[in-house]
């Protein structure tokens, strides 16, 4: 049996719906698919569609795109957290995100089609895929908001209150992306001089 697949699980659907039962954790378990990278590989390119949520089992992911030349740090995802490229899942597109691994990781593939399969069979799964659609529509309106009313400051500090694993663990450019500031702007606001 695998440990971390089980443990995965358990992360993920807790972090989203934690009164699903045991049978439903187990009904997923036995769908994912695993696949492990080497830090550094492209996970999903730019151009592809995205055909599975990924669950994160081990290591760190980034989402980033190209915007005039520049790569910028869309998400970050570690242990028991989600990557979706939700329009390209969704509509079955090719996206314009990329997702890279920051360190080696193990991470399991939940096939769309699969999902579909078993939310239209069972409750808990269809609420659990409904809580993972909510969650990521969440995020992004609570992304945009920071960018739109908070100064660089808050960003950081939000960004330090609630994922201290980011701060910790990725590369400061990509940190400095992510919160929209340019690496020196990040040095002033960790320094405290901005």
């Amino acid at each position: 049996m695998d440990t971390l697949l089980r443990d995965t699980v358990n992360a993920v659907v807790n972090s989203r719906f934690p009164e699903m039962s045991i049978e439903g954790r187990r009904q997923i378990e036995s769908i994912l698919i695993r696949e492990e990278f080497p830090k550094g590989s492209i996970a999903l390119n730019e151009g592809e569609v995205a055909h599975e949520i990924v669950f994160v089992g081990k290591g760190m992911l980034r989402q980033y795109y190209y915007k005039n030349g520049k790569d910028v740090t869309e998400h970050f995802s570690y242990e028991g957290c989600i990557v979706m490229c939700i329009e390209s899942f969704l509509k079955q597109v090719p996206t314009r995100l990329i997702v890279e691994t920051l360190e080696p990781s193990i991470i399991y593939l939940f096939p769309r089609d699969m999902i579909q399969k078993l939310a239209r069979e069972n409750w808990e799964i269809n609420m659990f895929y409904q809580k993972i659609l909510e969650y990521s529509l969440i995020v992004s309106q609570v992304k945009a908001d920071s960018w739109r009313f908070e100064s660089a400051r808050e960003r950081y500090n939000l960004l330090l209150e609630t994922h201290p694993e980011i701060i910790k663990r990725a590369p400061l450019a990509h940190i400095a992306s992510y919160l929209l500031m340019t690496p020196e702007t990040l040095s002033r606001v960790r320094s405290g001089v901005l």
